[in-house]
């Protein structure tokens, strides 16, 4: 079962990012006194009462605006609106009930989400403040008050929150089911992929509740085993504002590829890899997520002798930095090559959840010495000390070493790649992290 959504929402200057960052416990979202401050990570895990779900930031909702930004904000605040489970409406106790907060209010009530209202920046704690029954008009029920500064009436806000959620399901592991987020810009073929996944050699498909037009996820189940596939399609070309669309569609790709074991990254085999292709397949890469590099449409491409081979060395060079990842050439129309899909998402979630022991990987160390010196500097040699293992999906590996600054990165790469040669770990990123003598853990 998917986590529940609880976006944030409302008018510019309320403290949504303030709060934002006061739930999820991290300072994640830039704080800003201006309108229109944009954010680089919208989206964040909480936990609240044994409850773990996803929470989003959006930027402040200007109702009637001719600006372009502003806008974009509100579609970008829609799109969030669309895939939440709930919405928390947040209003500034100082200014009291606007006329902003009437139009996002019954923006709200269309979109038949449930809809919890927080009346943020009451700070003073006694007695409550008869400032807050004005809210009662934009008939949402009980406005909470809460201080996103001080973190008072968060506890209930997030009560309020839970009594919404579906119940979790606790006779079905989502752990059973390979996660599977099928990315890429628009029109490239994930809805065409997905259909014609689920219309072929169908043995178990439900679709899961509380899905929107904008992200659905559907289990699925073959003698290949058990997936959750979460589709990013449903983009609406509402403007020809190309930098919009972008934008939507890599907001989009963020929130699938964090709740996902493996990432396909869908590419227009007549475009090539695009701008926009290398965007998105970065979001997967720096989310270190098992990746396989999937180009539709190859029914469409005139062919000569090495076409295919030609189109696969520009793509690892435009997509150099996840050479890992395997490369599938398909049709989602004719259902060419299709079937080996599932082959490669097992296999490289398995390569994701490898795990290496200690003494395995100080002898690739030893021999990747020995055939390579560490470097040295101003008479001055690195040291390495050991190597392990400390985590999976992707497997992350601490060097112990004398010195981080000789430790170069140009040798850090080729014990990535004697580390690759020697145990596969293809379709997933590695992590390597550096500590050297006197470092605290």
């Amino acid at each position: 079962m998917s986590r529940p959504l609880v976006a944030i929402v409302g008018r510019p200057n309320v403290g949504k990012s303030m709060l934002f960052n006061r739930l999820v416990g991290q300072r994640l979202s830039i704080v800003e006194d201006i309108p229109g401050v944009t954010r680089d990570r919208l989206y964040a895990p909480c936990e609240w009462a044994g409850r773990t779900f996803d929470m989003v930031d959006t930027g402040g909702i200007e109702p009637s605006t001719d600006s372009e930004i502003l806008l974009f904000m509100r579609e970008q605040a829609q799109i969030a609106i669309d895939t939440a489970t709930v919405i928390i409406l947040v209003t500034d106790i100082r200014t009291g009930v606007t006329a902003a907060d009437k139009d996002v209010a019954n923006m709200l009530k269309r979109s038949h989400k449930p809809v919890v209202l927080a009346v943020n920046k009451a700070d003073s704690t006694g007695a409550e403040d008869p400032a807050l029954y004005e809210f009662y008009e934009l008939g949402l029920g009980d406005p909470i008050a809460v201080s996103a500064v001080h973190g008072h009436g968060t506890g209930d806000l997030l009560d309020a929150c839970l009594q919404h959620f579906p119940e979790a399901e606790e006779n079905e592991a989502e752990d059973d089911f390979i996660k599977v987020a099928v990315i890429g810009k628009p029109n490239v073929g994930k809805s065409s992929l997905i259909n014609h996944i689920l219309g072929e050699k169908r043995l178990i498909v439900s679709d899961m509740a509380g899905t929107t037009r904008d992200a659905v996820d559907t289990l699925f189940e073959n003698d290949k085993g058990r997936y959750m596939f979460i589709d990013t399609a449903g983009i609406r070309r509402k403007s020809k504002v190309e930098e919009r669309v972008e934008k939507f569609s890599v907001m989009r790709a963020q929130l699938a590829i964090e709740r996902a074991d493996v990432c396909l990254i869908l590419i227009d085999a007549r475009d090539g890899v695009t701008d926009q292709d290398t965007k998105i397949a970065g979001l997967a890469h720096e989310a270190g997520k098992a990746s396989i590099v999937i180009v539709n449409k190859w029914d469409l491409v005139e062919k000569e002798t090495g076409t295919l081979e030609k189109m696969r060395k520009d793509i690892m060079r435009d997509l150099s930095f996840m050479s890992y990842a395997p490369v599938l050439f398909i049709s989602a129309l004719t259902g060419q090559r299709t079937d080996r899909i599932f082959e490669l998402i097992n296999f490289v979630n398995d390569q994701t959840n490898m795990r290496i022991s200690t003494g395995m990987l100080n002898n690739v160390l030893a021999d990747a010495q020995a055939r390579v010196q560490p470097p040295t500097d101003k008479g001055r040699r690195l040291k390495i000390y050991y190597m392990t293992q400390t985590g999976i999906k992707p497997p992350c590996f601490v060097i112990f070493c004398n010195s981080r600054e000789l430790f170069h990165f140009s040798y850090q790469r080729y014990l990535e790649n004697q580390i690759r040669a020697v145990f596969g770990l293809e379709g997933t990123p590695i992590r390597i992290v550096i500590r050297q003598k006197g470092d605290k853990e």
